[in-house]
């Protein structure tokens, strides 16, 4: 089994994937996973690489593959990893439409859709094969280590689609329930797209601030110099 590409983020690059991102979202109220997302986001590695950051321990994005094969098993949409910190994202993206996160029913409640369900479910595989094979030297010839750590993103829906009560339920949800320890971040499609713009905007501020800290440092200098 082969193991994950080596990559090299660039933001620039991201950028541009992003607003065609927010394009694909503009102009198209409902998106099929096989049809639109999937040939999408392999076809933009930057804007699938940004999507690890996601995890707090993820820091370089310097490794990626899309539609991994799991152990010969399962297979994952995207996976982004560190591979100094140890630390992989796997991504499971499902269809952007009206049903994929709740679906109406004669109640007053809605029911939780089958393909959340089956997204869900998709992860909690993972993270049992993730723990089957914990240690072995299968994960040192794919991940370059036998201690690796790992996070499951679900990325379906869209924010039009979904009633603030069911809103709610989704964050609780979330919040609460736990694999192996672990919590499960799910997100739409817009509010992906959202994320990474938000924090794209920040990386000029940082630049501006280190560069602002940098001549304060030379005006020091040069006034100990002088002096």
């Amino acid at each position: 089994m082969k193991g994950l590409d080596s990559f090299t983020l660039d933001l620039k690059q991201c950028l541009c994937e992003l607003e065609e991102f927010e394009s694909l979202l503009d102009t198209n109220t409902e998106l099929k996973e096989n049809k639109d997302i999937l040939p999408f986001f392999k076809q933009r590695l930057h804007l699938s690489a940004f999507i690890g950051l996601y995890v707090p321990q993820i820091i370089r994005c310097n490794q990626i593959k899309h539609e991994f094969t799991l152990y010969g098993d399962f297979r994952a949409d995207l996976v982004v990893g560190d591979s100094i910190n140890n630390t992989y994202c796997f991504v499971e993206f499902e269809d952007a439409t009206q049903d994929s996160i709740f679906v109406n029913t004669v109640r007053s409640t809605s029911d939780w859709s089958p393909r959340f369900e089956h997204g869900f479910s998709q992860i909690i595989d993972w993270f049992w094969k993730m723990d089957d094979f914990k240690n072995s030297d299968t994960d040192r010839a794919i991940f370059g280590s036998q201690n690796v750590e790992f996070c499951g993103i679900l990325i379906i829906g869209r924010d039009a689609f979904i009633a603030p009560i069911d809103r709610a339920r989704l964050r609780w949800r979330l919040n609460k329930v736990l694999v192996d320890s672990r919590k499960v971040i799910c997100i739409t499609f817009d509010q992906l797209a959202k994320d990474i713009r938000d924090r794209l905007s920040l990386y000029p501020l940082i630049y501006q601030a280190e560069s602002q800290a940098e001549q304060i440092i030379s005006t020091d200098e040069s006034a100990r110099s002088s002096s």
